[in-house]
């Protein structure tokens, strides 16, 4: 019985060979529910990783989704900034035209007055040597220029009314022309001005839109290694997941290869008391027969299936911009609609306008604040007393170029042309080069 046992056992091993053949598995149900335990372990380590990478692409999204749409704030402002450059480039060779006109105009004016001048030499002279007064004479004599010799030859009374009237008509288109003139340099002057300040600002975005763009290629290359391991650990779960399924399929064969095993070996016993009866007594049967019952083994243990906010004060001026942070960008000219300030398009005196608004302080109408009207909108105040709140400005492209809102700590808080709305130091650097002193409180 022993020999057909072992002969049995054997060839249930061998008939399991071919599943249990692999090294990474167990023999045994008891080694290969630790194996289990131990790849079920593993999943959730793994698992937890890969929970972990999607939330970290989640962060990195929301990440990139910000600087997408800050990227998108920088497309915009350059965009109105260059159409801004454009027309500025216009109206200055306009304007150049127009100066090189007059300055034509004046030149032509000149050349007949000269002639002109001659013309009244001549009739100075026939009048003295007519007997007539010498006063003319003497005074385009002692005319230290033409304009001179014009405005002495109005004062003289002898001039004849056709002289005088000439005169004075030539006067009063050269005295036209050269105001004129002065208009034109004038504006010309405040176009090269708004020119300057915009090729700065241009020259500063273009480094800033640079940075953005890199930032946004490491979150996109973060992002593609965070899924390439997110695809890794759920390669890695997927085979552990094979794995484990593999290893419950050898349990299940091993418990129906044990109970094949029992059923056989129950078998084998009630044949060997069928053949004990036939060759002893009756009793005798019947003792083998209970020793044969008693000694059948008993069901394994392994049949068991397993279990399973308040009201805004004025002091708070210094901090109802930071919401902008990162979230805005520079526009010469902008922040004067509702539509530039929904989308954070600011200029540096339409933020300062927008901050004090936020805090029941009227600066004045939105649409004509500039740097000029801020400056005469409270009390000037020293530099060394200079408190939270207060309006500091700068020497940029011209005087008192730029304005900002101290904050303390000898930083403040404005529309910077290179970064938008952010805090920067005036304590060292550039803003402390220019920072002229100026300081208003509101």
């Amino acid at each position: 019985m022993k020999k057909k046992m072992l002969l049995l056992n054997t060839t249930v091993l061998l008939g399991l060979g071919g599943v249990l053949s692999t090294p990474a598995y167990a023999s045994t149900i008891q080694d290969m529910e630790s194996q289990k335990s131990q790849i079920q372990n593993q999943r959730q380590d793994v698992q937890s990783n890969i929970k972990a990478a999607s939330d970290e692409l989640t962060s990195l999204q929301a990440e990139q989704d910000q600087m997408k749409a800050q990227l998108e704030r920088l497309t915009i402002a350059e965009e109105e900034n260059n159409k801004k450059a454009q027309k500025t480039e216009a109206d200055i060779k306009e304007t150049s035209k127009q100066v090189e006109q007059l300055e034509k105009e004046i030149k032509l004016l000149q050349e007949k007055l000269e002639k002109r001048n001659d013309i009244l030499k001549d009739r100075a002279r026939s009048l003295q040597e007519s007997g007539g007064n010498v006063e003319y004479l003497q005074v385009l004599l002692g005319s230290s220029s033409f304009s001179d010799f014009v405005d002495r030859a109005l004062a003289v009374s002898t001039i004849v009314d056709a002289d005088r009237g000439i005169l004075k008509e030539t006067k009063n288109m050269q005295d036209e022309l050269k105001t004129k003139q002065a208009d034109v340099k004038s504006k010309l002057a405040s176009l090269e001005d708004m020119k300057a300040e915009l090729d700065e600002m241009t020259v500063q975005l273009a480094a800033q839109k640079k940075q953005k763009d890199a930032l946004a290629k490491e979150l996109k290359d973060k992002e593609a290694k965070n899924e390439e391991l997110k695809a890794s650990l759920q390669a890695k779960d997927s085979s552990l997941a094979n794995e484990q399924s593999t290893l419950e399929q050898n349990i299940k064969d091993q418990k129906a290869a044990e109970e094949a095993a029992r059923k056989a070996a129950e078998q084998a016993a009630k044949e060997a008391a069928k053949k004990a009866q036939r060759a002893a007594a009756a009793p005798a049967e019947k003792a083998d027969s209970s020793s044969a019952k008693a000694e059948a083994p008993k069901a394994s243990s392994n049949d068991v299936a397993p279990t399973s906010a308040p009201a805004p004060k004025a002091s708070n001026v210094v901090t109802v911009g930071n919401r902008w942070i990162g979230n805005s960008a520079y526009v010469f000219g902008g922040g004067r609609s509702q539509s530039d300030i929904s989308r954070g398009l600011f200029d540096c005196s339409s933020f300062v306008h927008w901050a004090y608004s936020q805090v029941g302080v009227n600066l004045g109408p939105l649409g004509s604040v500039s740097t000029e009207t801020l400056k005469h909108a409270g009390t000037q105040v020293s530099s060394s007393q200079m408190q939270p709140g207060d309006l500091v400005f700068f020497d940029t492209y011209k005087k008192d170029g730029h304005v900002g809102i101290y904050v303390g700590g000898g930083k403040f808080i404005g529309a910077q042309s290179s970064t938008g709305v952010a805090i920067a130091n005036m304590s060292s650097g550039y803003w402390k080069q220019k920072f002229n002193g100026r300081v208003v409180r509101i």
